[in-house]
């Protein structure tokens, strides 16, 4: 079984184990699997299954598991990345943009990065239309926006990751 080597030859990480690893990585696959399923697939008892999840939990390793929903199916099947550059870097204007782009309608994920540009923000929304409104009405607005630059994503894939395996 591919976990019980990941158990084996995988060094430890952040002080985890390979049978913490190996949880992680059924979890990343399948974060709806059953306690008893997760336990028989990495081969522990139930019981230190539960311990170990509930210590992963704890420690903040597992930060939670999401639903990862359709959006074209949701009616925003149109998604791009607006890179935001700033005109002030005091750290109060920072912050006060970062608080208000993580609320902006269609926000998916907000990152606030070193570089040329100081956010990237990724949205979801219904047609061109609301992607120029939702801009202009929710980002160009703020008087620290110096200039935007808006990518449509055409598709994604998920990565690797930093798990083993």
């Amino acid at each position: 079984m591919a976990d019980q080597q990941l158990k084996k030859t995988q060094p430890a990480a952040a002080g985890l184990d390979g049978t913490d690893l190996a949880i992680l990585v059924a979890l990343v696959e399948d974060g709806r699997m059953t306690n008893a399923a997760l336990a028989a697939r990495v081969g522990v008892a139930e019981s230190t299954c539960a311990y170990r999840v509930r210590a992963l939990r704890e420690s903040g390793v597992i930060a939670g598991i999401n639903a990862r929903l359709d959006l074209g199916a949701l009616g925003h099947p149109i998604h791009a990345i607006i890179k935001v550059r700033l005109g002030s870097h005091s750290r109060e204007h920072v912050r006060n943009l970062y608080d208000r782009l993580v609320r902006v309608p269609g926000a998916l994920t907000v990152w606030h990065v070193g570089g040329d540009d100081d956010f990237l923000l990724h949205v979801a929304v219904a047609s061109p239309e609301e992607l120029r409104d939702l801009i202009l009405e929710h980002v160009t607005v703020h008087p620290m926006v110096r200039q935007t630059e808006t990518q449509l994503v055409f598709e994604v894939r998920d990565g690797r990751g930093v798990l083993p395996g």
